[in-house]
């Protein structure tokens, strides 16, 4: 394969991957993921921080290989490592050895990776000589401004708070501390925090203002304990001016506590903390009560689902982007419309429709059309008829139903009476839900994917031979989808 032609089919796999997970999900996994070469069957990938590399071996190998193998047959593998100052290490030559049962990864000593460079309104520099990986930010979009963010009932609230939190860090005051914004997952929650970030910082480029996702805090902490530089990464967090947590729900263990001391080292020092969550802090609890209730008495603002005139503007809005990128490419209203009518479930959907249309369209010349969107958004529409089941919703019934403590469930315990009903838990988390099971086991009180895994497959087998039990299920899977 020629040079020219590993180009073009990176570009067609990047559209395809585009279309399959959204513009929110590609700019913030995929977009500094590179093709290096192609060797026989395996495909060379790289991206510029072992963070984003083990994050994407952990959640989306599979996706991208089935990208890859949609565009080329003959490509079975891949090979995921770390860049380093630019450059990929090591090159594959042909006869590396490579399983095929996994994406490998290559990543250089923490002593050979780069420092973080500088950015307005990002986690900036190190401290302490701890590795510059454990003191770096979670990546901002560019394209998560309050420009870009469309407002409706549901939302108002929420983005004239972050508005007025922006304005008053930019000025290097206070307002509303802390700030905790929730809600179920893609409904503007994470385009704030980007927003208010972008805006806080445009004015002063020194202001030390951190985005970070829980799973990037949990893993500076852990990157800090393992390097012995925990009380330099506490110091670190200790001199923002700003702090943006977003999923707190996946903060769990010791991060959770270390977290708890930091909100506390903030607000005491009158800097600003803005956290999001698919919950209020009241059913957070893996965080102890001291923090729930910080959090509690702070500015708590929910996010409403949308209604069909914030789809539409949403939709529409989306439709006008990509025919600004896309020469003689048009979104009629009757597709809009049909678009917001029919996909209900949350933004993050409507964007995919756009996007996936928008790839179609780009693919094979076929005009946008109502038929074209049927056809194309298939299962995003049937998801309208299937209400989202959350693990917290998960919990509370299971816990409910067996007559045990949510707590239970989370913990360590082992009697019979805990553990039969939290591994039905994480049975219907992997069955209902569309979380990894990395995800799920962080869920259930920080387990590893193995021990989700297990349960599942025990839970499988105890209903193959227990009729009983699989009507038991059965009856809970009703509850949790009624």
């Amino acid at each position: 394969m020629t040079t020219g032609e590993t180009e073009q089919l990176w570009l067609r796999v990047r559209a395809r991957l585009r279309a399959a997970v959204g513009e929110d999900i590609f700019t913030s996994w995929f977009a500094r993921l590179a093709l290096e070469e192609i060797v026989g069957d395996l495909a060379h990938l790289s991206v510029p921080t072992r963070f984003l590399c083990s994050w994407i071996q952990s959640n989306y190998v599979e996706k991208i290989l089935e990208a890859f193998r949609a565009e080329d047959e003959a490509i079975s593998r891949l090979h995921l490592t770390v860049r380093v100052n630019g450059q990929a290490r090591p090159r594959l030559v042909a006869g590396n050895d490579v399983s095929p049962e996994r994406a490998d990864t290559a990543a250089p000593d923490a002593e050979t990776r780069p420092a973080p460079a500088s950015a307005a309104g990002n986690m900036l520099g190190a401290a302490g000589g701890a590795p510059a990986d454990a003191l770096s930010g979670s990546a901002l979009d560019r394209k998560l401004t309050f420009e870009t963010f469309v407002s409706g009932n549901a939302n108002e609230m929420a983005l004239g708070v972050a508005k007025q939190v922006a304005s008053a860090a930019a000025n290097n005051t206070v307002t509303f501390n802390p700030v905790y914004i929730h809600s179920t997952v893609g409904l503007g929650k994470t385009h704030l925090l980007n927003a208010i970030a972008w805006a806080a910082g445009a004015s002063d480029a020194n202001r030390n203002i951190v985005y970070l996702t829980a799973d990037h805090f949990m893993y500076h902490f852990i990157t800090a304990v393992k390097h012995q530089s925990a009380l330099a990464f506490k110091e670190w967090l200790r001199r923002i001016d700003l702090l943006l947590i977003d999923d707190m729900q996946f903060l769990q263990g010791k991060s959770a506590t270390e977290f708890g001391h930091t909100l506390s080292s903030l607000i005491s020092g009158t800097k600003q903390v803005v956290v999001a969550g698919d919950a209020p802090p009241r059913d957070l609890e893996m965080l102890d009560d001291r923090v729930r209730s910080r959090l509690s008495g702070g500015l708590v603002i929910p996010i409403a689902p949308f209604d069909i005139e914030l789809r539409r503007a949403i939709v529409q809005k989306r439709a006008d982007q990509a025919s600004g990128r896309f020469s003689g490419l048009t979104f009629p209203a009757p597709v809009i419309d049909f678009i917001a009518r029919c996909i209900v479930s949350h933004g993050r959907d409507l964007d995919g429709a756009v996007n996936r249309l928008v790839a179609a369209n780009q693919l094979t010349g076929e005009p946008i059309t109502v038929g074209l969107a049927e056809k194309t958004l298939q299962d995003l529409i049937r998801s309208r008829e299937t209400p989202r089941v959350r693990i917290e919703d998960i919990l509370r019934i299971v816990a409910r139903h067996f007559n045990v403590r949510k707590t239970d469930l989370l913990s360590s315990r082992r009697s019979r009476d805990v553990v039969r009903p939290r591994q039905i838990a994480m049975y219907l988390a992997k069955a209902l839900t569309s979380r990894s099971l990395p995800e799920i086991g962080r869920r259930f009180g920080g387990r590893d994917h193995t021990t989700v895994l297990h349960s599942v497959r025990k839970v499988e087998q105890l209903m193959a031979d227990d009729g009983d039990l699989t009507q038991e299920i059965e009856l809970l899977k009703r509850m949790l989808e009624e």
